[in-house]
């Protein structure tokens, strides 16, 4: 049998373009052909979908057409009135969303921008430990600080090195006066503070100081004794990078005119940049100095060396106060720049206990009184009985 030629193909051979039989050679389908076949059938089905997405969005449209003309008829006013409404919320909702995206924007900005440390923390509670109170007293004293003050008082909770911070004060006291008081919580807890405190006068800081790589540094702390008697002293705090980060803290001085005099010499020395703090000072105000025979103008000399002195009159950026109030323990605690706390300790038996937990009352702008504690306790379910009568309800 003769082979039949053709010249584009030659029948019987099983070589050509893999075809395994003259059948499948002239049945291939040619490439743009599948193609070509494979868009039509796309667009079909694409046709279809959009014709059942449009089927959709339509009856989603009558939809909401119909619930208009309920609220319309509820509301007794026109569906125009109601898609008027329905217009203003959504560019209400929209307005928010942008503005609160802003304003994280902004937050983010300033402090991408922050060169100085941010360590702020707007949440106050009762420090249960001296490393709490610590870090809690520095926070405000910077927060101060950044704001240009650059003269305060601190007045911390005095407790003993390794105790905790109880609700009220120790019953034994303090029986070696201010000298205990003073060995053994004035000067570690000043010391503990200044080690956390890092205030830098960027006005009198160098170039060499910023270049140090130091500024996480601890500072070395000196002591130097005033009185030994008093229980004073100068605390200072030289800060590793150089000294535009030297801190001083003045430790228990009290109304005697040798004080005011060395405060005025300090702040001179040291400067306006720089911080310089007074430490539990034993005065309240420019009235605690009165009248004194032997130094007539003392209390002319405290208003102008203390409460009028330029960067910030020694104002309180951090209070740490215990008191009494209708028999129950209290706490108020002033934290630069937030107004005053106001806690009450409630005994709690869940751990077997009692251990005493400090329940925030509120807040005053003014240093509370204890009327005005007594008032907030009146207020709180919780404190309907007082202190013995919880107790002897708990047992009975």
């Amino acid at each position: 049998m003769k082979l039949i030629t053709c010249p584009f193909l030659i029948v019987g051979t099983s070589t050509f373009i893999g075809l395994n039989s003259v059948t499948d050679a002239f049945t291939l389908t040619h490439p743009l052909s599948q193609r070509q076949h494979s868009e039509r059938t796309y667009k079909l089905q694409f046709s279809a979908e959009e014709s059942a997405s449009d089927d959709e969005v339509e009856r989603l449209r009558q939809k909401a057409a119909k619930i208009r003309q309920e609220l319309a008829i509820l509301q007794g006013i026109s569906v125009e009135e109601v898609e008027e409404e329905a217009r203003r919320e959504k560019d209400m909702k929209i307005a928010t969303q942008k503005s609160m995206e802003d304003a994280r924007a902004t937050r983010k900005e300033e402090l991408k921008n922050n060169d100085k440390k941010v360590r702020s923390n707007p949440m106050i509670y009762v420090p249960q430990s001296i490393e709490e109170q610590t870090r809690q007293a520095s926070l405000a004293i910077e927060r101060a600080f950044q704001d240009g003050i650059t003269r305060q008082t601190v007045r911390l909770a005095l407790a003993k090195e390794g105790y905790p911070i109880t609700p009220a004060e120790d019953e034994n006291g303090w029986p070696g006066g201010a000298k205990q008081m003073y060995r053994e919580a004035g000067k570690p807890l000043t010391e503990a503070l200044l080690r956390e405190v890092r205030a830098t006068a960027t006005t009198i800081q160098t170039e060499d100081e910023k270049n140090s790589g130091k500024q996480t540094y601890p500072p070395i702390i000196k002591t130097q004794d005033i009185w030994d008697f008093d229980g004073s002293a100068l605390i200072t705090a030289e800060a590793a990078w150089g000294p535009s980060g030297d801190v001083q803290a003045m430790v228990f001085p009290n109304t005697d005119t040798k004080y005011l005099k060395d405060i005025r010499e300090i702040d001179e020395s040291l400067g306006k940049e720089r911080l310089f703090l007074l430490v539990n000072p034993f005065w309240r105000n420019v009235e605690s100095w009165g009248f004194n025979i032997l130094a007539p103008n003392a209390k002319a000399k405290a208003q102008e060396t203390i409460f009028d002195c330029e960067g910030g009159g020694f104002q309180e950026t951090y209070v740490f106060s215990r008191f009494s109030a209708r028999g129950e323990d209290c706490v108020a605690i002033k934290a630069y720049p937030h107004d005053w706390e106001l806690f009450a300790y409630l005994e709690e038996y869940s751990y077997g206990g009692p251990i005493q937990t400090a329940i925030r009352l509120g807040t005053s702008r003014e240093e509370p009184t204890s009327k005005l504690f007594t008032e907030l306790l009146n207020s709180r379910e919780e404190f309907k009985m007082n202190k013995t009568m919880r107790q002897l309800n708990k047992f009975n």
